[in-house]
């Protein structure tokens, strides 16, 4: 069946969230490198160690990780939305696991110093706030198919971080006909219900729509399991694998378009 609609994952497929993280560590580490004697290297390594170890501690681990929401998104989150009873044990336990996990970093390079963990923790959410970068082509992708194509964005994350990171590049919503976002459907991909639900606000089989996508294990592995063709964007020249195959493969998102016309 001829193809009428592409679905798209945000974080590192229209946004580069990578270079945003990245940026923020830098940026914070240089700082706390210049209160006091720490390797910015060192404590960036030292951090994200910390910070994951402690999120996996939480009871609320096994929900953050089924929708989808990873720890260093945990670290600017605030967790304000959504209905389920998780979301307001997120919102309690961020400002805490903030500090914490700059503290722990800290202390694991030798340097004992909560207030200090503190203000790195706050600056560190500052930082990635302030920066929403997307790819160079985005835009131009998104160009090419709206108008030729029903669009739909499906989203791995906490609403209100997920609605922030859009609001942060406001161009891009508006070229979607639906936005779902794992943590107001309730499951994440790549769950079987979340895509079918996708396929259902689209009016389309399987067959009439492609899922682009950074991750195997979300992207790729959820619209297999549906039926639906996947195109995964490697960025980092990874392998495969023999358990999740793409369909497509491409190492950046201008080169869907040609697989998407062809149909």
């Amino acid at each position: 069946m001829s193809l009428k609609a592409v679905l798209f994952d945000l974080d590192d497929t229209l946004l580069w969230d990578d270079r945003s993280v990245e940026e923020a560590f830098a940026a914070t580490c240089a700082e706390a490198a210049k209160q006091v004697q720490v390797d910015a290297v060192a404590l960036e390594a030292a951090v994200r160690k910390e910070a994951r170890g402690l999120y996996e501690s939480f009871d609320t681990f096994p929900f953050t990780k089924m929708i989808g929401i990873n720890p260093f998104e945990g670290l600017w989150a605030n967790f304000t939305e959504g209905e389920d009873e998780n979301f307001r044990k997120l919102q309690k336990l961020a400002p805490g696991y903030r500090t914490e996990s700059w503290t722990r970093g800290l202390a694991a390079l030798g340097v004992e110093d909560r207030e200090l963990g503190y203000r790195l923790g706050e600056m560190f959410a500052a930082e990635r706030r302030s920066r929403p970068y997307v790819y160079e082509e985005t835009f131009r992708v998104l160009d090419e198919l709206k108008g030729n194509y029903q669009l739909l964005l499906l989203t791995n994350g906490s609403p209100d971080l997920q609605k922030e990171k859009l609001a942060g590049v406001p161009a891009i919503a508006g070229y979607f006909d639906h936005i779902v976002i794992s943590g107001e459907f309730g499951q994440g991909k790549p769950a079987v219900s979340i895509f079918n639900y996708a396929m259902g606000l689209l009016g389309i089989e399987a067959s009439e729509g492609i899922m682009i996508g950074d991750k195997l294990t979300t992207d790729i592995l959820g619209s297999g399991s549906v039926g639906m063709r996947n195109i995964w964007i490697n960025h980092h020249g990874l392998q495969s694998g023999d358990e999740i195959k793409p369909v497509y493969e491409v190492t950046r998102l201008q080169e869907v378009l040609p697989i998407i016309t062809q149909g």
